[in-house]
């Protein structure tokens, strides 16, 4: 019989936020396989929580995590913790769950806090559609190609940012995206957690004001689709109608079926399309 891996949700700051059954499996695995040892004994000494740990992080993933599957072979339990909230959530997480079905090995996941989620609820802005792209890339070339990639992302955006970079993503985000609605999270569920609601430029004017503290969480509005819509309708219109018909009648659309197709692209009736081409002819 194998072991089963948890993975367990941890407070992103107040101790409060965990669930009984984390506590409870916590005490009854038979190790935990914590991010940093030195933060996470404050967390189990808090819940006298006395079952041994060992680290594992980004940089011991695979030599740690092939030791890892290697006890959940055989038959121990093992809950995976990170610093805060849920693990495999930006985090090595991931590559050990990753590993744990390649060996055949249980996995289950015990909910609890996350900051994307934590700081979208408060944001303000649209919940339905989101993307997640936790930190951006460290290498400038990978950075600024994600970047332009969201500068057409019509979900709501949510990032990660540490407080001596933040000032950098707000003016990068600002130079591609434009300025935006976004609500700034600082320091979730602590002590002095706050929420800014203001735009991309007015938070940058804040922030050179303001020296950054604590760890961020930015909501950024996606790009609406009028918008796109709009920038969609100028680009057909630079072609003359004759050449924007063609386009369609040359992929097999009949005469219909093209000017039908203008019309959507335009944003106008069909009967102005084909009234504008009687006038041509």
């Amino acid at each position: 019989m194998t072991g089963t891996l948890y993975l367990c949700a941890t407070p992103i700051g107040n101790l409060e936020d965990i669930t009984f059954r984390v506590i409870r499996i916590l005490k009854e695995v038979n190790l935990i396989a914590a991010e940093d040892t030195r933060h996470s004994i404050k967390l189990l000494n808090h819940f006298e929580i006395t079952t041994p740990m060992t680290s594992y992080h980004e940089f011991n993933k695979i030599e740690k995590g092939r030791y890892l599957i290697e006890q959940l072979n055989q038959g121990l339990n093992i809950a995976l913790i990170t610093d805060a909230g849920t693990p495999g959530i930006s985090d090595p997480g991931e590559e050990l769950v990753k590993m744990a079905y390649e060996a055949g090995i249980n996995v289950t996941s015990l909910p609890g806090p996350v900051a994307c989620i934590t700081g979208l609820t408060l944001s303000g802005l649209s919940t339905r559609r989101f993307a997640f792209e936790a930190f951006l890339p460290s290498d400038k070339k990978q950075r600024m190609q994600v970047v332009n990639e969201l500068s057409n992302e019509t979900r709501t955006i949510i990032l990660y940012e540490a407080p001596h970079r933040l000032l950098k993503t707000l003016k990068e985000l600002y130079d591609v995206l434009g300025d935006r609605k976004v609500t700034i999270v600082r320091e979730l569920t602590k002590k002095h957690e706050d929420t800014l609601r203001t735009s991309v430029k007015e938070a940058i004017s804040y922030y050179e004001a303001k020296e950054p503290k604590g760890e961020f969480v930015l909501v950024i509005e996606g790009r609406s689709f009028l918008e796109i819509q709009k920038e969609d309708q100028e680009q057909w219109k630079k072609l003359s109608l004759e050449e924007h018909m063609n386009l369609y009648v040359s992929k097999g659309l009949n005469k219909k079926e093209a000017m039908k197709a203008v019309a959507n692209d335009r944003g106008v009736p069909k009967r102005e399309i084909y009234q504008l081409l009687l006038e041509k002819e």
